[in-house]
């Protein structure tokens, strides 16, 4: 009788750290910390502890969680396997439910330490999106408008909490702001499902591209972000030039606004450039918050 498959710690490893998806862990980690410290002004305890969090055990128990209920479909999907998403073997899928488990309740504990009562209910809606999106029973990833929705306040709470945990004013500007970023992370996510329209099909899983088809998905795409863009137009100088910030993601759109569901997975093409241009946003945006930084 042969003896029973063991994991190398190193395999492990390598596995937890390409399910959490090292590539996106700046898109949940800078909203926090560039708004708790636009707010607070400063770099403090809340700020270490709350940035940490949001760079590793958040995604980690987002994407791996999904990784673990996503396991038929990603068999069926030729991009899983790398930076756009681990094909997360059976094996790991107990150690990976419970490294999330493991890796997040220290830093939810002291950050429940650190706050007030309204910023625990901003993160407790942060961390139950988390687990909603993906998570028998709940999968709001496989209901239409509302996996979008899930998805964005994925990006969006982490910046909504560092404000409530530092005691921001909520003026109509910046409302507009989180209203932008929050369309902005609908349409992203939506235009992510196009490509894959038909490995969701064949798995047996329901998205906004599968009942709505990819070609009327990447439109809803398109008229998400030009409504972010406009919204940034309500927002303070120089804030209010982040709107030009939706013109590259709309010209990333132009190629499948024509798209059918049966070459829908060329829309990966244009999701590659997506995650490019998050790293040029992200630049921008630093550009203008050390502009606005003097005239708080």
């Amino acid at each position: 009788m042969s003896a029973p498959a063991t994991r190398a710690p190193g395999s492990t490893l390598r596995m937890l750290l390409l399910s959490s998806r090292p590539l996106s862990w700046v898109n949940t980690a800078y909203p926090f910390a560039a708004a708790y410290l636009l707010t607070a002004g400063q770099i403090d305890l809340a700020w270490i502890i709350g940035t940490l969090y949001f760079l590793i055990p958040y995604n980690l128990a987002m994407y791996g969680i999904n990784d673990v209920f996503d396991y038929e479909s990603d068999l069926r999907n030729p991009r899983k396997g790398g930076v756009e998403g681990a094909l997360l073997d059976r094996r790991f899928h107990r150690i990976t439910l419970l490294a999330a488990v493991v890796s997040n309740v220290p830093f939810l504990a002291a950050l429940v330490l650190l706050g007030s009562p309204l910023s625990w209910l901003v993160l407790a809606v942060s961390v139950f999106a988390v687990v909603a999106y993906s998570a028998p029973g709940l999968r709001f990833k496989e209901r239409p408008f509302l996996d979008s929705m899930t998805s964005s306040t994925h990006f969006v709470s982490p910046a909504l909490y560092a404000l409530v945990l530092a005691g921001a004013e909520f003026t109509p500007g910046l409302w507009a702001v989180l209203g932008a970023f929050f369309l902005w992370g609908m349409a992203s996510q939506a235009f992510g499902a196009v490509q894959d329209v038909l490995p969701d099909r064949e798995g047996g899983i329901s998205s906004i591209a599968t009942v709505l088809g990819a070609r009327t998905v990447v439109w809803f795409a398109a008229a998400a972000y030009l409504a972010a863009g406009l919204l940034m137009l309500l927002a303070p100088w120089p804030a209010l030039l982040g709107s030009l910030l939706a013109v590259p993601y709309l010209l990333n759109l132009l190629p499948f606004l024509s798209i059918t569901d049966e070459r829908s997975e060329e829309a990966n093409a244009g999701w590659r450039r997506f995650l490019k241009l998050n790293f040029l946003t992200g630049f921008l945006v630093t550009m203008l918050l050390i502009w606005y930084w003097p005239s708080r």
